[in-house]
């Protein structure tokens, strides 16, 4: 039982909430039940979990009580140090870092890889990564100047997605010129392409990039790019932001995907 905001366990979770923190911790925050349950059920190495002292342990998670891990009641006020959300819901978890490694990339028979380069935006980068795992996207490379991916408000927006798609992050060039030396496919989007993602044959392997929400795709970036599509649209707005227009090009490739398959 913690109940002091100034325990040192309490201040070191506290930190968390911050990318220096968790960069020099190793570790990251997963906040509410259905989080925290997600963690436990992708067999993530959670640490410990905090729980509110004066309400019983939800239900949802009591039939993990048995994990391996420490199980912490605290006080409301412990809660509301370590938690992102104005109204926390009376559980975190301390989770280890445990990032993809890069051979992933290269075993998969057809990849759909979903590439960010520099996408800032923490709701937009984990609605990408809730996007990417529901439509079966096979890896994700999350490229330098992107949103953290451990962020709280990056983690809530995955929903869970996060601890069940591979992940990289780093330079992006040197991932896109290995693809490339495969014989994979490099996309990016544009307004002034010549070809539609509908005209895409998403069924074979390939790898898309989406840019950066105001610069879109770096130069760096759009040097290694194969072909550049749009996305049609009737309306008169110029263009998607980068998580719709992602979702809109991953259920593409999931729907032409499924129908090969189903017509095997």
């Amino acid at each position: 039982m913690i109940t002091s905001v100034h325990n040192p366990r309490v201040k070191r979770w506290a930190e968390l909430l911050t990318k220096k923190g968790r960069e020099e911790q190793g570790r990251y925050l997963v906040e509410g039940i259905h989080l925290v349950q997600e963690a436990l059920q992708a067999g993530c190495e959670v640490e410990c979990i905090a729980y509110a002292l004066d309400k019983p342990l939800p239900g949802e998670l009591q039939a993990y009580r048995s994990h391996p891990c420490e199980w912490i009641a605290v006080s409301e006020q412990v809660l509301k140090k370590c938690t992102s959300t104005q109204t926390p819901q009376g559980v975190f978890a301390v989770v280890a870092k445990q990032e993809a490694e890069e051979n992933v990339l290269w075993q998969q028979e057809r990849p759909l890889v979903i590439v960010l380069d520099q996408v800032q935006d923490p709701g937009n980068v984990g609605t990408i990564i809730r996007s990417a795992e529901a439509s079966g996207a096979t890896a994700m490379i999350l490229g330098k100047g992107s949103a953290d991916l451990y962020n709280p408000k990056t983690v809530r927006a995955t929903m869970g997605a996060m601890f069940r798609i591979p992940i990289l992050e780093g330079d992006l060039v040197p991932y896109l010129r290995q693809a490339k030396k495969r014989g994979i496919p490099i996309l990016s989007t544009g307004l002034e392409a010549s070809r539609t993602c509908y005209e895409w044959d998403w069924r074979k392997p390939v790898w898309f990039i989406i840019g950066n929400e105001g610069a879109g795709v770096s130069a760096a970036a759009a040097a290694e790019v194969d072909e550049v599509i749009t996305i049609p649209m009737l309306g008169k707005a110029e263009s998607l932001n980068a998580a719709m227009a992602a979702t809109v090009l991953l259920f593409e490739a999931m729907r032409q995907r499924a129908f090969s398959i189903n017509n095997l």
